[in-house]
């Protein structure tokens, strides 16, 4: 969870490369079932929270927007494909999951931003070409939405690997627990025939 806030710090990675995709994923994996949704959730929240002050601040940018709740949406279905895996799921499937997560994250994200865009624009009309236009190119002033996806998709891959990996290499250092052997039965002691009286 430190990792996921840390990432996430203005500036410390390019944007859009954060573990939180790949954390998310793994935490649907690994978590038990009483920690795997509030926690990882009231770390974003409390993550979200002081990154929208920092940029109100120092941008004026509003504390909270709609297009949040399209975050949240997304990382609750990432969570969700994490459920569908556990620990004895193979790497590269663990791998392909987090991937999987990078797309769902992208493709729910960007079409929320696309149906809440205002209906005056342009350059994100509510048609099929708008939303295709806001899966790839994106609004203008900003870099293009298909070099968001590459950093968010490199970035849950490697973390993804690097924590599956991880758990792997810990599973296969553990050393298996020992069965109890029962204890031997010892032969009874066979009756001895009675000495013959004199």
């Amino acid at each position: 969870m430190l990792l996921l806030a840390l990432t996430r710090w203005p500036g410390l990675m390019p944007q859009n490369f954060s573990a939180v995709y790949a954390i998310m994923f793994c935490a649907g994996v690994y978590f038990p079932r009483r920690l795997v949704w509030w926690l990882p959730f009231l770390t974003l929240a409390l993550t979200d929270l002081l990154l929208n002050l920092y940029y109100h601040a120092h941008y004026g940018s509003p504390i909270f927007s709609p297009e949040l709740l399209g975050n949240y949406l997304a990382y609750a279905a990432i969570v969700w494909l994490g459920r569908q895996f556990n620990h004895r799921s193979n790497f590269f499937a663990l791998l392909a999951g987090g991937l999987l997560g990078a797309i769902i994250f992208y493709l729910i994200t960007n079409t929320i931003s696309w149906f809440l865009n205002p209906f005056n624009n342009p350059e994100y009309t509510k048609t099929l070409g708008g939303w295709i236009l806001a899966l790839t190119k994106g609004t203008q002033g900003w870099p293009e939405t298909w070099q968001f996806f590459r950093n968010t998709f490199t970035s849950s891959g490697l973390f993804t690997a690097l924590f599956a990996g991880a758990m792997k290499l810990m599973e296969a250092t553990e050393p298996e627990p020992q069965e109890e052997k029962e204890p031997e039965e010892k032969p009874q002691d066979q009756p001895q025939p009675e000495e013959a009286k004199a």
